[in-house]
C-alpha cells in the first residue's frame, strides 16, 4: 500500500444510514455505519425528518468511529467526500454541512459526489481498478439503472432506467403486502430460497420486442403480484408466501439480468458490475452469474455490505477524484436531491464548463466564518 495514495474521508447521508468511509487509493481502511432502519420500520419505510434527526445524532460519533478503526488522524487525510445527490434533501443536507465543517476546520479540500457513481466506484475497494468503460447496473430502494461509465469521475452516460417504481421499492411493497415487515429484499430473498421460481407466471415489464431495450418498469408486476394474493385471500385459500415471493423475486431478476448482459453486448463492453442495496440478493448474483458466463462477460458484484449505502463507496470516488486531479467543489456546495447521475461530482464554480448551476444552500466564505 504506496503512501502517495489519496487518504479520504467519505460521508453518505442520502437515506436513513450515516456512513463514514476512509480510503486509502483503493484500499478500505474503515467503513463505519450508523443506521436508523430500526427506527423507520414501525412506519413501513423512511421517514425523511426522521432520517435527517438521526444523522445528526449519528455523525460526530461516526467519524470519530471510522477514524479509530482507520488508525488514523483528520490531520493525515487528503481530502474530505461528501454524497451531494441524489437523495432526501434533509438527510444530504446534514452530511454535506458536516464535510464542509470539516473540510474547512481541517484545511482540505472537499469533493461533493453522486450517490449513483459512488455505487460504482465503491466496487474498486473490492476487485481492484474499475475497467473503462464500466457497464454498471445499480439496484436499489431508489433507483434501477443501466449506466456506462467511459471515466467514474467524469463521464457516467444513462442507458436505462426505471419509469416508475426502482427494484427496492417493489420488494418493500410486496413484503408489505405479504406482512413481513420492513425492509422486505432481505426476508423475501431468504422466503424465496424455500419456493418455487415458477410456481406463478408473473410479468416481465418491459420485455416486448417494442419496449424500451433498457429501461425497467415495476409497478405493473407489483400489481399483477397484489391482485393475486388479494385474490387468494378473498377465495379463503392460504397464501403460499415462498412460491409468492419466489415467483416475484425471479420477474422481477430474470428482466434486470437479461437487459444488462443485452446492454454489454450491444456496446461491446465484456463485464458487468452490479451495485445498490438490491445487488445483496443471492437469486440476482445467481442469475447474473450463470447468464454473463453464458455470454462471456466477467461478473463484478462487490460484497453485499459494500452495496448497501455506505461512506467506503464515497471515500472510493473520492480518492478516485483526488488522484485524477479532479478540482474540488467549492463553499457553495449544496445538497441537490436530484443531482444527474452524468453529474459524478459537483465541482466548484471556477470549473466552467462543467456540471451545471445549483441553488445554492450555503453561501460560506472564508472571511465571515470566524470574524
Amino acid at each position: 500500500m504506496a503512501a502517495d495514495e489519496p487518504l479520504v474521508l467519505g460521508i453518505e447521508t442520502s437515506c436513513d444510514e450515516t456512513g463514514v468511509g476512509i480510503v486509502r487509493g483503493t484500499t478500505l481502511l474503515a467503513d463505519a455505519i450508523a443506521s436508523s432502519v430500526d427506527t423507520h420500520a414501525r412506519f413501513g419505510g423512511v421517514v425523511p425528518e426522521i432520517a435527517s434527526r438521526a444523522h445528526l445524532e449519528a455523525m460526530v460519533p461516526t467519524i470519530e468511529r471510522a477514524l479509530k478503526e482507520a488508525g488514523v488522524s483528520a490531520r493525515d487525510l487528503d481530502g474530505i467526500a461528501v454524497t451531494a445527490g441524489p437523495g432526501l434533501a434533509g438527510a444530504l443536507l446534514v452530511g454535506v454541512s458536516a464535510a464542509k465543517a470539516y473540510a474547512y476546520a481541517l484545511g482540505k479540500p472537499l469533493y461533493g459526489v453522486n450517490h449513483l457513481a459512488s455505487h460504482i466506484c465503491v466496487d474498486q475497494l473490492e476487485h481492484g481498478p474499475l475497467p473503462e468503460p464500466t457497464m454498471a447496473l445499480l439496484v436499489s430502494g431508489g433507483h434501477s439503472s443501466l449506466l456506462l461509465a467511459p471515466d467514474i469521475t467524469a463521464d457516467v452516460r444513462p442507458m436505462g432506467a426505471t419509469i416508475d417504481d426502482a427494484a427496492g421499492e417493489a420488494f418493500d411493497k410486496i413484503a408489505r403486502v405479504l406482512d413481513l415487515g420492513f425492509p422486505g429484499g432481505p426476508v423475501i430473498d431468504r422466503l424465496a430460497r424455500e419456493g418455487d421460481p415458477k410456481a406463478i407466471a408473473f410479468p416481465r415489464g418491459l420485455s416486448g420486442a417494442k419496449d424500451p431495450a433498457y429501461d425497467f418498469s415495476f409497478s405493473g408486476l407489483k400489481t399483477a403480484v397484489a391482485r393475486w394474493i388479494e385474490a387468494k385471500r378473498a377465495a379463503g385459500e392460504e397464501v403460499p408466501v415462498r412460491d409468492v415471493a419466489a415467483s416475484f423475486q425471479e420477474a422481477v431478476v430474470d428482466v434486470l439480468t437479461r437487459k444488462a448482459v443485452r446492454a454489454c453486448k450491444d456496446e461491446g463492453v465484456d463485464h458487468l458490475m452490479i451495485g445498490g442495496g438490491v445487488a445483496a440478493n443471492s437469486r440476482l448474483r445467481a442469475l447474473a452469474q450463470e447468464r454473463c458466463e453464458r455470454a462471456g462477460i466477467r461478473l463484478r458484484v462487490p460484497r453485499p455490505g459494500l452495496c448497501t449505502d455506505n461512506g467506503a463507496m464515497v471515500a472510493a470516488l473520492g480518492a478516485e477524484m483526488v488522484a485524477r486531479n479532479r478540482p474540488a467543489s467549492d463553499w457553495e456546495l449544496s445538497a441537490d436531491s436530484s443531482l444527474p447521475v452524468t453529474d459524478p461530482h459537483v465541482p466548484g464554480n471556477h470549473d466552467h464548463g462543467h456540471g451545471h448551476s445549483h441553488d445554492h444552500v450555503h453561501e460560506v466564505s472564508k472571511e465571515n466564518l470566524y470574524s
